[in-house]
């Protein structure tokens, strides 16, 4: 049964999308089998994948219109299917609204497809609004790409008590998968003092692998192309090849969010991570 990823933070400019484009198809190119799921109105995974013609889209999956399999459309990256969205995907929001259950409409939708992948992503919006809501009640897991630059942590403190709420009335098992580094750049005092900082309150799981600032993952998007198509040998490449590795090892047990810090034991002090964030708008 494929492992179900939420790519979420409500804070935009993080690396959110590239990072679910970059590891999706660094995932098909280890070869397992994996789905993208764009549940972002701005299309922005569904563009990135190279993706231009297709049908049905998240947004006939959400309403009910349309299946999953309907929906799912190859990449030109072996392994990598994507369920592609558009601007009418912003209507989701309040169309879901009067619904019975609304919040799990995208769990029982990728029922049906589950056993066909080996990980299933969500790129969710930069917000934490219905869209988001549904994909953490369908996910697993976690991942929350952080970017190594001032205010980091801006937010967080929200994303991580939305995940709460979220485990104590409509998903119980969801667990952080992992934190992810991005435009990271080692000469920078700030960017170290981030990575720090995350680790501190994330503890081990901080993925190792660190997503660089690097021109080529910039340019990647406006062509279509993952940056495995646009420039397999450079740094940002690499970087994304290296972050499918960890995910598929799973070596490290998804983060639980709790009351006190990550260090010792495991789970997050929402606390004092909301206190750091505070300190650092100071």
């Amino acid at each position: 049964m494929g492992r179900i990823i939420s790519v979420s933070n409500q804070k935009g400019g993080v690396g959110k999308t590239t990072s679910a484009v970059n590891l999706c198809a660094s995932l098909g190119a280890a070869e397992k089998r994996t789905l993208l799921l764009d549940l972002d109105p701005q299309g922005n995974a569904t563009s990135g994948c190279g993706v231009e013609d297709y049908g049905a889209t998240s947004y006939e999956v959400m309403l009910g219109t349309a299946r999953v399999e309907e929906a799912v459309i190859p990449t030109p990256i072996p392994f990598l299917d994507i369920i592609p969205s558009d601007r009418r995907l912003a209507g989701a929001e309040i169309e879901l609204v009067p619904q019975v259950s609304r919040e799990r409409f995208l769990a029982h939708a990728l029922v049906s497809v589950r056993e066909r992948y080996d990980f299933i992503l969500i790129d969710t919006p930069p917000s934490l609004g219905l869209l988001t809501l549904n994909a953490l009640t369908a996910a697993d897991t976690v991942l929350i790409p952080i970017q190594c630059e001032y205010y980091a942590l801006e937010g967080l403190s929200q994303l991580l008590s939305t995940i709460q709420l979220v485990q104590k009335s409509l998903n119980p098992d969801l667990r952080i998968e992992g934190v992810l580094l991005t435009m990271f750049d080692r000469r920078l005092k700030l960017s170290n003092q981030v990575a720090e900082e995350a680790i501190e309150y994330f503890g081990d799981t901080v993925y190792k692998t660190k997503i660089p600032r690097n021109v080529r993952l910039s340019e990647a998007p406006s062509f279509g192309k993952p940056i495995l198509l646009y420039d397999v040998e450079c740094l940002g490449s690499q970087s994304y090849m290296e972050l499918a590795e960890e995910v598929i090892a799973a070596n490290r047990p998804p983060l639980e969010v709790g009351a006190a810090q990550a260090g010792g034991s495991g789970v997050v002090d929402i606390d004092k991570v909301a206190a750091k964030v505070e300190e650092v708008q100071e």
